[in-house]
């Protein structure tokens, strides 16, 4: 375990200098130690503020280095993971750690830019990698090679107030499965004044965006055509998308005036209990609970409305091109031991988690397949600790969707999406038809390059 001064993190420094000198700092503890371990680099550390999964990712990486004494782990603490400020300066000046987090989205441009070490003839080695879901595989690779390990995996659904639909006369048991259906309970939830938002919507920070994709999945569209090479959101399905947010924006006032929110607004609005619905992947309940104060009795899970399709997508590591084959080999070695065993590390240490009164049992959808999959749904109902009824809409509904994968270049088309849902949300005469014209011709020139 190497020193305190070793393990700070160079985020604030990429984010307020971006200085190559600053930079370099980042990625200059890894490579072969004095003492002849081999030293990775790994961000995603979670940070002292997060008191426990900081503690439980410490004693973590000083388990594994026992067990692995030739390995010296230098974890950098982070949040957001990856913040997209920082992200593209950091790649672009070559310093990533070691072994850095990333979106399945990033997959192609990372390659692309030849930011990414080639892993296909090291993953052999990991015993649980066979058993990863073959799309969740395919989300890292390019051109049949291997550039990154997943982590987790999350699919869309309406995560939503129970106490507020109650108070708003709505029965909790039944949520909304329609769009006109999510109208009218916000309008119902809004109705409840003190600054009570029916429903709420991201749209800045690339997270508009996002959920914009997520909201034409569930209309039956796309963002992209089916070959990947132009775009769809200048079609039926997407001004469905952007009149619906308008609609409830103007005409219902069921949003709210606050707008450009994004994921930290709406957790803190949820948890404290001024937000009757959103659009979330289920990691969101214990951040509600554990930073807004939420209750886990209160939060509810519905699969996507429309009943058409939903959004999935997930995250994992790659690993710096600039990695040895030693570090690479380290490094698949730390992510087996702490993402990828059923039981055991940061991820899936159950057992552990309840304990710490973290939630176990939230409706994710399986990284694993085989037998992997069956230890890991033993131990995860074991110690599930969550009322898991309150997701039972959300896990049967969304066996009837179609889940369809983040786009190429997402963080890219993202950025694009944003203005068209920021715009709606805060230009009451803002002009759809003209929005999504503007939106497909960004999008077609993002994926002209390739």
């Amino acid at each position: 375990m190497r020193s305190s001064v070793l393990r700070r993190t160079c985020t604030a420094a990429v984010a307020t200098a971006l200085a190559v000198t600053g930079l370099a700092a980042c990625n200059s503890e890894g490579g072969s130690a004095a003492d002849g371990k081999t030293r990775i680099t790994v961000n995603c550390w979670p940070q002292p503020s997060a008191k426990i999964d900081h503690q439980r990712f410490d004693e973590d990486v000083k388990t594994f280095e026992k067990q692995n004494p030739d390995i010296d782990v230098v974890a950098h603490d982070a949040f957001p993971c990856q913040d997209p400020k920082t992200f593209d300066a950091k790649l672009a000046g070559g310093q990533m750690e070691d072994v850095f987090y990333t979106y399945f989205t990033d997959t192609e441009r990372v390659v692309s830019i030849n930011q990414a070490a080639d892993i296909t003839e090291y993953v052999k080695d990991l015993k649980a990698y066979k058993d990863i879901a073959q799309p969740l595989r395919d989300a890292y690779t390019v051109d049949g090679k291997i550039y990154g390990v997943p982590r987790t995996n999350y699919s869309m659904g309406l995560l939503y107030s129970k106490a507020l639909f109650t108070k708003a006369g709505l029965d909790p048991a039944r949520p909304p499965a329609t769009w006109p259906e999510v109208q009218d309970a916000a309008k119902k939830i809004a109705a409840l004044g003190d600054g009570t938002v029916g429903f709420a919507e991201y749209s800045a920070q690339n997270q508009g965006g996002w959920h914009f994709t997520a909201h034409i999945y569930s209309q039956g569209g796309s963002v992209v055509s089916e070959d990947g090479k132009k775009a769809a959101v200048d079609t039926p399905e997407g001004r469905a998308v952007l009149q619906n947010l308008k609609d409830m924006r103007w005409r219902d006032n069921s949003m709210g005036s606050k707008q450009l929110l994004i994921i930290n607004d709406t957790l803190q609005m949820m948890g404290s209990g001024k937000l009757g619905m959103y659009l979330a992947a289920p990691d969101n309940v214990p951040r509600i609970v554990k930073e807004a104060g939420g209750k886990y009795e209160d939060l509810a899970f519905a699969p996507m409305p429309g009943g058409k399709g939903t959004l999935m997508g997930g995250d994992g590591y790659m690993f710096n091109k600039k990695a040895t084959p030693d570090q690479i080999r380290a490094g698949l070695k730390w992510l087996e031991w702490t993402f990828l065993t059923p039981g055991q590390g940061y991820m899936n240490n159950y057992a552990r988690a309840a304990a710490d009164k973290s939630p176990v049992g939230l409706p994710e959808p399986r990284l694993f397949t085989g037998a992997t999959d069956a230890k890991d749904q033993e131990l995860k109902k074991a110690s599930a600790n969550v009322p898991v009824e309150n997701y039972r809409a959300f896990i049967d509904g969304g066996q009837q969707l179609d889940m369809k994968l983040e786009p190429k270049h997402g963080q890219q088309i993202y950025a694009v999406l944003d203005g068209a849902v920021s715009a709606v949300l805060t230009k009451k005469d803002a002009d759809i038809d003209q929005l999504l014209k503007d939106a497909q011709s960004k999008i077609d020139g993002i994926l002209s390059r390739g």
